[in-house]
């Protein structure tokens, strides 16, 4: 998905603003339906674990996703750094959604993702085949042309424990959201 068709979705509000139910109606909090459109439709997340003070690892990545029982899905090597973080106890997540192209650049840092929609998640390996394949079958739809190339690594990486699910859940607790932001649920 474009950015100019991202930011369609998130219109009239801006897209760098993040969009969450109020979490006073009724004790719940969800995301605005700007954010779960990105999320539903977008092609890629950001992700920064962050470190145990908030600050942000200065490891990104750029992951193919899938949007499933209203948390962030992706598969990763088990030992990259942002599963290694959950394995550490530092659960804790910043995620950008929408294509910004690759953040790391031959001259430096792109860190245009940094406009798009964002929140704060919880971080969790979720050993789960069925959600495995349900995840195999929403690539199928976002990335057609890739999958086919990747579907067995990643269910052989997921068998032999070298490739992990991490599931991110939206952190209220964590996110910080100024109240004229939030929108009424629903």
């Amino acid at each position: 998905m474009t950015v100019g068709i991202l930011r369609d979705a998130l219109a009239p509000a801006p897209a760098a603003m993040l969009l969450f139910g109020n979490a006073e109606a009724g004790g719940k909090s969800q995301l605005g339906v700007g954010l779960e459109r990105a999320l539903s439709h977008g092609s890629y997340v950001y992700v920064s674990p962050l470190r145990s003070d908030g600050h942000e690892s200065s490891c990104h990545a750029q992951l193919w996703f899938g949007w499933l029982d209203g948390a962030v899905i992706v598969s990763s090597k088990a030992r990259c750094w942002r599963a290694q973080c959950v394995a550490l106890g530092l659960d804790r997540a910043r995620i950008w959604v929408g294509d910004y192209g690759s953040w790391k650049q031959p001259f430096g840092i792109n860190d245009a993702f940094r406009a798009g929609p964002s929140f704060e998640a919880r971080a969790s390996i979720v050993e789960d085949q069925s959600l495995l394949q349900r995840l195999l079958t929403a690539y199928e739809t976002k990335y057609p042309a890739e999958i086919s190339s990747w579907r067995e690594r990643i269910q052989c990486g997921f068998d032999d424990g070298s490739r992990v699910l991490i599931r991110y859940a939206l952190d209220v607790a964590s996110t910080r959201v100024p109240l004229q932001h939030c929108l009424p649920v629903a």
